[in-house]
């Protein structure tokens, strides 16, 4: 008959696994590229994304309601994180490409002003860049962010349903894949 010890061990072995299942198995996830993509709030409406107003890097105050209606890419990020930096110009080259057909990309950093516009000068984009506060961040959870970590982008079709989210580096190629079905909706 083994020990209480060995019991005891075994309990807490049975119990830490059962514990990292719960934890890591709450939300539903599938794969685009390399990363994983939550899809809890794939199909439900982005209003907490058109509740934002945000400065930009001039401190001039953006609604995101502004760009209700069109295919909507709002992309989470912060200039210390290389995988955002690493996206950003496919993502102004997919802007230049398809804004004429209503895509609008978005960028929100979580960073400062300063910093968002240093970045500016080593790396032009031509989509706006907000300045993201505690609002911004809830925003990007009510989104399916639950790790609340970055880079993270939600795609909204033009009824501001969101249709798509990526925790990670979005590819380029991945991406327009996906704007071009919406775009031809």
């Amino acid at each position: 008959m083994k020990s209480p010890r060995v019991w005891i061990a075994i309990a807490a072995i049975i119990s830490a696994i059962f514990g990292y299942l719960v934890v890591n198995t709450d939300k539903p996830a599938m794969k685009i590229g390399n990363a994983p993509v939550e899809t809890s709030s794939i199909g439900s409406p982005a209003s907490p994304v058109f509740r934002l107003a945000l400065p930009d890097s001039e401190g001039k105050i953006q609604a995101l309601e502004q760009w209700r209606g069109k295919v909507l890419i709002v992309n989470y990020w912060a200039t210390w994180c290389p995988p955002c930096r690493e996206e950003m110009p496919g993502f102004a080259r997919l802007q230049e490409k398809l804004g004429a057909k209503g895509v609008q990309f978005v960028g929100i950093s979580i960073d400062t002003a300063v910093k968002v516009v240093e970045f500016q000068k080593q790396t032009p984009v031509n989509y706006p860049l907000l300045i993201g506060d505690a609002g911004a961040i809830d925003s990007s959870v009510a989104l399916g962010n639950s790790r609340q970590a970055l880079p993270f982008t939600a795609v909204i079709d033009r009824h501001g349903m969101v249709s798509a989210v990526k925790l990670g580096r979005f590819a380029e190629a991945d991406l327009e894949r996906q704007l071009a079905e919406l775009i031809s909706r």
